[in-house]
């Protein structure tokens, strides 16, 4: 009489059924942004320019203002890197010192333009409707206006203080960033997720700044590190024609003012500061050209 085998227990899973982890995109984007070999090369330039000019000087025998009137305007040597000035000041501390107010002039308006342009566009694009109609007439009209003479104003109105040059700056700096917040929340709140939280009673604010704005930081990101370069271009325009930084104080667009005025007599006067902001202002753009490519979600995966 034949028997009937006992059904077998089902094998493990090995290795090779493990279910595979899925990976964000956030993650993603970083293992395409180590693949961007200029965006390294600008990260990591912006990161050594940063720690020498708010290190750097901490360990030089020189003051940004210290005058060596006797020795003039000489050439770099084992005593001056980089040279020194007409007024005997050196000239690699006072580079360095002008980073940090380029640098912190770039970073602040930066902010400044970042938190108008966020809110604005972000009301603007969630309750669309008139609403939005009257607040993007009011960035047309302001987007007709020179920004820099209006800058020039608020600087001769005002006064020349440095605090007075951020919050300038950036009051002229959001508009883009308005338009690119509006168009992303216009697009992210009709999302199924966006109406799961308005049907579970989730209030305006939280859907706008705990549940949109998160899902539309990519771009925000990637053009706020545009902005940075922007800002600091205005910087030095705005000291190249007296209205910035004001002496002893020195910034990026300071020395580069200086250096042109005697370039022909003293070259390097104008060629390292000229050099290093270009350094920075190139970094910055390939950082932020390689983080529009990373978080482009459109990106085929590795």
């Amino acid at each position: 009489m034949s028997t009937l085998a006992a059904p077998s227990a089902p094998a493990s899973p090995g290795p090779a059924a493990a279910v595979e982890r899925g990976n964000s995109l956030w993650h993603d984007a970083w293992l395409r942004l180590r693949k961007n070999r200029l965006a390294v090369f600008g990260a990591v330039s912006l990161i050594v320019v940063s720690l020498a000019c708010f290190i750097g000087p901490l360990f030089s025998p020189y003051g940004y203002e210290d005058q060596l009137l006797d020795l003039g305007a000489s050439a770099p040597s084992a005593s001056h890197w980089l040279g020194t000035d007409t007024l005997g000041r050196d000239l690699f501390v006072r580079l360095l010192y002008g980073g940090r107010v380029s640098l912190g002039v770039g970073l602040a308006a930066t902010v400044v333009a970042l938190t108008i342009g966020v809110v604005y566009g972000a009301v603007a694009g969630y309750f669309g409707g008139k609403l939005d109609a009257a607040m993007m007439r009011i960035v047309d009209i302001m987007y007709s206006l020179p920004f820099t003479i209006f800058v020039i104003l608020l600087m001769v109105f005002f006064g020349r203080d440095i605090i007075l040059l951020f919050v300038a700056i950036g009051a002229v700096e959001w508009l883009t960033m308005a338009r690119i917040v509006r168009g992303q929340v216009m697009s992210v709140k009709r999302m199924e997720f966006i109406e799961a939280a308005r049907s579970l009673g989730f209030g305006k604010r939280r859907l706008i700044f705990r549940h949109i704005l998160p899902n539309v930081l990519g771009p925000i990101i990637v053009y706020t590190t545009l902005t940075i370069p922007g800002v600091m271009l205005l910087e030095a325009f705005l000291s190249f024609l007296g209205l910035g930084v004001q002496p002893p104080m020195s910034s990026w667009g300071v020395l580069i003012k200086d250096g042109a005025e005697k370039m022909e007599e003293f070259p390097w006067l104008l060629l390292f500061p000229g050099t290093v902001f270009s350094l920075t202002l190139f970094s910055l753009n390939f950082l932020g050209d390689g983080l529009r490519d990373a978080l482009d979600v459109r990106s085929s995966k590795d």
